[in-house]
């Protein structure tokens, strides 16, 4: 639970009769989430109408901690805009999993772009800016390079949310069917168990597996094969958190694995940890 004395010092989050909806899922990828119940506070909220085609999500984490805690998430084919007080960042698609250590009192606030939104923002291949991170100035003009000031100086979710669209609609973004059918087959990838292979996507899209692969370079940035792989392995992490003695050689066939070695093996590399580890440690939170 939270503590009732810091709530005060807590940034205002949007009301039913706010402008913009705030989203009540849980969000996805979070590992070991049971650590970050108390006096970490995470909220996301849909985009305005006109940027919803660019725009997945506007989010925000603050905390106020006395010890420090660890924040793991597994990567998606997004591009965030990342804002801290003195950091205005741009974050490609990562490969790899994200680690960082919350201490004291702090805030973050980001914008993950929709698979292929970015595009619209910066007519180059997303892939350019995979496993990077970039200040915002350097990749959006030096209009960007202030606005962590801009937005940040909003103590309200909706004041920072107002700001940052402001920008964002200053860029004059232009809507592309490429880059929404790119959104649309990450959408389908990202919900569908069954899609295990990149000819399926193929497949169901009617879309050769090489104009696929041009595709996810210039609009996604990373490949299809790799979308795939991260979803199931999603999956896998919510399976295990989902089950108390989970069956692996069942879990790795229904991922599409050959074997069970494979399964273990990846999702070590992307975790850190074996299935077996970790679901050893979320017994222990």
């Amino acid at each position: 639970m939270e503590v009732q004395s810091l709530a005060a010092n807590r940034p205002r989050l949007l009301k039913k009769h706010d402008m913009l909806k705030r989203k009540t899922d849980n969000p996805r990828g979070v590992l070991n989430s049971r650590r970050l119940l108390a006096n970490v506070w995470h909220a996301r909220y849909e985009p305005s109408d006109d940027l919803a085609s660019f725009i997945e999500h506007y989010w925000t984490v603050e905390w106020d901690l006395t010890e420090a805690k660890v924040v793991e998430t597994l990567p998606h084919p997004s591009v965030h805009i990342v804002l801290e007080p003195g950091l205005a960042q741009l974050a490609g698609v990562s490969t790899a999993k994200f680690k960082r250590t919350l201490e004291g009192r702090g805030r973050v606030f980001g914008v993950k772009f929709r698979p292929g939104g970015f595009h619209a923002f910066l007519a180059q291949p997303v892939s350019e800016f995979s496993n990077g991170v970039f200040a915002l100035g350097d990749v959006l003009g030096p209009d960007a390079r202030s606005l962590d000031r801009v937005v940040l100086a909003h103590a309200d979710h909706q004041g920072a949310i107002s700001a940052v669209e402001s920008f964002l609609r200053s860029r004059q973004p232009a809507a592309d069917q490429i880059a929404e059918l790119s959104a649309r087959i990450v959408g389908r990838i990202a919900i569908d168990r069954g899609i295990i292979q990149v000819d399926q996507v193929s497949k169901l899209f009617g879309i050769g597996v090489r104009r696929l692969q041009r595709m996810f370079s210039e609009y996604v940035g990373v490949p299809p094969k790799w979308v795939v792989q991260r979803y199931r392995l999603h999956e896998a992490a919510e399976l295990i958190a989902a089950t108390r003695e989970p069956i692996w050689a069942q879990i790795a066939f229904d991922l599409g694995y050959a074997d069970q070695a494979h399964f273990i093996r990846d999702f070590k590399q992307l975790v850190g940890a074996s299935p077996a580890e970790y679901l050893r440690s979320l017994n222990q939170l």
